[in-house]
């Protein structure tokens, strides 16, 4: 797995907060919604609908923790990710979660990476789309020898392929700006996945599935900006 600097990526500034949700500000000062904004306010009914149900079943203050520690595991995880793929020795402490997360990033490092991921361009890589979206993807560059936008993901449990619907999205958005600034024709999304329980998880998005979600997103963006 070599690290290369085929690209400049351009770091963008970011906004957090407030009615209009997460904001990038690209080169030219535009104040773009985020990947992650545009999903959750085009979020179809039935979705919203279930969500609400499991907040209901669990109780707001339950549900409200869960949340919060399966974000803090994501986030050490993808810490302890990016700090390896930088070629460091990130080393967990006696901290439980650090500790938890740690195994989670060695799952996803063992179990894909270090087999499958060729080249890395870029880690934690602002892109942006022009005057419409930007966001901030895990990884770029060959995996399986194929150009790639890659995330990670941590779980409570194993996902469904109905449950990554919106991880999909998230990837083909990430190649269209990807395509749009840098020139590429990456048509390829990758999912690393990770549970609680230390199961690994994968998904490969390309070809006639990846031309689907790049219809749906594009979809999404318009009723976004009601286009």
């Amino acid at each position: 797995m070599q690290v290369v600097s085929k690209f400049q990526y351009t770091t963008l500034s970011r906004e957090d907060g407030g009615e209009d949700g997460r904001k990038y500000v690209d080169p030219q000062g535009n104040r773009l919604p985020s990947v992650t904004t545009i999903l959750d306010r085009t979020k179809p009914d039935e979705a919203k609908a279930a969500l609400a149900a499991w907040r209901r079943r669990m109780g707001e203050k339950k549900a409200a923790e869960i949340v919060k520690e399966a974000a803090f595991r994501g986030t050490m995880m993808h810490k302890f990710l990016e700090r390896t793929l930088n070629g460091e020795d990130p080393k967990p402490g006696s901290n439980f979660y650090h500790q938890h997360s740690f195994k989670m990033s060695q799952v996803i490092l063992e179990t894909y990476l270090k087999p499958f991921m060729d080249e890395v361009w870029g880690l934690e890589t602002n892109l942006y789309y022009p005057e419409l979206y930007a966001g901030t993807t895990d990884l770029t560059g060959l995996y399986q020898g194929t150009p790639s936008i890659v995330d990670f993901k941590q779980t409570n449990q194993p996902k469904t392929d109905e449950r990554v619907e919106d991880y999909k999205l998230q990837l083909v958005a990430y190649a269209n700006a990807h395509n749009r600034v840098y020139g590429t024709d990456i048509q390829q999304g990758v999912i690393l996945m990770c549970s609680k329980d230390l199961a690994p998880q994968s998904w490969i998005v390309r070809g006639e599935e990846f031309k689907e979600y790049s219809d749906k997103w594009w979809q999404r963006v318009a009723e976004y900006h009601k286009v």
